[in-house]
């Protein structure tokens, strides 16, 4: 493992530029510059994934296991040699759901060498992990993209764990040989997961975008971890390995951020499902023609939506009355064209069928959609996404979606509630709305760890709420064009590091309970949705 685990050590600086030179990249889509890519270094080969097929060792048959192999990624990948066990710990261990919450847990982990035969125990106890697992190995190689940056190798580890009871706490422990997590010197690396429950029950669940590595980014998972929340969702820009975050392989890059990353978020993601989704810096250009080879080798996600190998950040999950669908929001940016198009609107008529389905399922109160880019918010910096207005809000209309939350810009802010992207109710802090006859509210929490954005007015927001009616704002149109816009949707902004807090409860009038909490735990805003 490279890096400061704790993740308060500021980054290494860096200027990586190679690959497509900078007249072509300028014209080209990112397939294009893959393709481009994947020529240029033919001589040094492609990755080889091992993929090992899982099964279950021993058990009851509660449970069993199964691996999928990872997407091909460009790679420059030598032979790899397994150390002695013994001398290597795992780390940054994340769970993600299955796409049935009641029965499936995908568990992730990462190991700093090759190691042989990892695997995973589970038991309901303990002291009892006698159910042992085969684990999936997804290597990853990223080449030397500087003289400044040397070839990375990266080894991340996951299990599959299906056939689990609803509502039920299980153990686990993470090893291989020369490691194993029963043994009494091992045993405080054993963690716990909990499955959805089999009916609706009252629940919390948290969410923001923009994380990164930083003492803010560790504060806020702290508090996460204290709300006792039953998943999290990570709306995009995970862990800014990328810095630039425009899709390109001419951005800067460092591969090792995202070992200091995942072990800055073990201490929440061990025991806290964290569903994520993908961001402009999420697009890592050297990874497959999308850029998402490296996110398929690092999470194990749903696979459900349109096409779990192109979009691994599609799918959709349900948890007690609560639907989540994430999107990929780069694929209907005006502002950042990288991967525009890129499902040739696949992803788009996916959407159409998955909200109908869920708006029909007689159990399902509440449909909360999440993605990146902000479809309605008034910074300096992206302010709003015309590609995700022009795409998605129809559809949101039309089947009455409850919450969408998003990230991208790098504060707190919330809309009225909306119909049509005009004002159908106004919502001040602490109002109701029914959503089904009275609109959507729009919630950025894009304030998880990255630097901070300003808004029109900054002196007006600087660690405290200020209420106006009308913004002076824009939004991105076609062509990465800005257009002007005076807003009266805009209702709480504030500028600071935070994230929210959703308690569920089921019942004859169904309700979520949206609160905004500072890092320093003071609570910035609430409201509540019911239907």
């Amino acid at each position: 493992m490279t890096g400061n685990p704790r993740g308060d050590a500021p980054l290494p600086s860096h200027t990586p530029r190679v690959g497509v030179p900078e007249r072509l990249a300028a014209r080209m889509s990112m397939p294009e510059q893959h393709d481009y890519l994947r020529t240029k270094l033919t001589r040094r080969g492609l990755l080889r994934t091992s993929a090992a097929t899982a099964g279950v060792i021993a058990g009851s048959g509660l449970l069993t296991g199964s691996a999928t192999a990872a997407s091909p990624t460009l790679s420059a990948s030598p032979a790899t040699v397994a150390v002695d066990g013994s001398l290597v710990a795992p780390f940054g261990r994340h769970l993600a759901f299955g796409a049935d919450p009641k029965s499936q847990m995908r568990v992730s982990w990462q190991v700093p060498l090759a190691v042989r035969r990892p695997y995973i125990r589970v038991g309901q106890k303990p002291w009892d992990l006698g159910l042992k697992i085969e684990a999936e190995v997804r290597a990853l190689h990223t080449p030397s993209l500087s003289s400044k940056l040397p070839a990375v190798e990266q080894y991340y580890l996951h299990a599959a764990l299906d056939g689990l009871r609803p509502g039920t706490t299980y153990y686990y422990g993470v090893g291989h040989d020369g490691f194993d997590p029963a043994d009494a010197r091992h045993f405080p690396t054993v963690g716990t997961f909990r499955t959805a429950p089999a009916r609706a029950e009252t629940f919390v669940f948290t969410a923001f975008g923009d994380q990164g590595v930083s003492y803010h980014a560790l504060a806020n998972d702290q508090l996460i971890l204290g709300q006792n929340p039953s998943f999290h969702l990570h709306a995009g820009d995970i862990c800014y390995a990328d810095t630039d975050g425009q899709g390109s392989d001419h951005d800067a890059y460092d591969a090792r951020v995202w070992d200091q990353f995942l072990a800055q978020t073990e201490s929440v993601a061990k025991s806290v499902p964290w569903m994520v989704t993908t961001g402009n810096h999420d697009m890592e250009a050297w990874y497959s023609p999308n850029g998402y080879g490296g996110q398929s080798a690092r999470w194990s996600l749903p696979g459900n939506g349109p096409d779990a190998d192109r979009a691994p950040g599609v799918y959709s999950f349900t948890y007690g009355n609560v639907a989540v669908v994430a999107l990929d929001a780069n694929d209907v940016s005006y502002e950042i064209p990288a991967n525009q198009g890129y499902t040739g609107g696949e992803q788009t008529r996916w959407l159409d069928r998955r909200l109908a389905q869920l708006r029909a399922a007689e159990d399902i109160d509440f449909i909360v959609v999440f993605f990146h880019h902000c479809a309605f918010s008034t910074t300096n910096a992206h302010a709003s996404e015309g590609g995700v207005r022009d795409a998605w809000l129809p559809l949101f209309d039309k089947h009455r979606v409850d919450l969408v939350i998003n990230g991208h810009n790098h504060v707190y802010e919330r809309t009225d509630a909306l119909r049509g992207g005009r004002v159908a109710k106004k919502m001040p802090i602490g109002e109701r709305v029914d959503s089904a006859r009275e609109g959507i509210v729009y919630v950025t929490a894009g304030g998880a760890g990255r630097a901070l954005y300003d808004f029109p007015v900054p002196d007006s927001y600087e660690g405290h709420v200020k209420d106006l009616d009308h913004v002076e704002t824009f939004h991105w149109s076609k062509g990465q064009v800005k257009t002007k816009d005076t807003v009266e949707w805009s209702r709480v902004r504030y500028t600071g590091y935070s994230f929210i807090a959703v308690e569920v409860s089921p019942g004859h009038r169904p309700r979520m309970k949206v609160t905004a909490l500072a890092e320093s735990g003071e609570r910035i805003d609430h409201f509540e949705v019911t239907r």
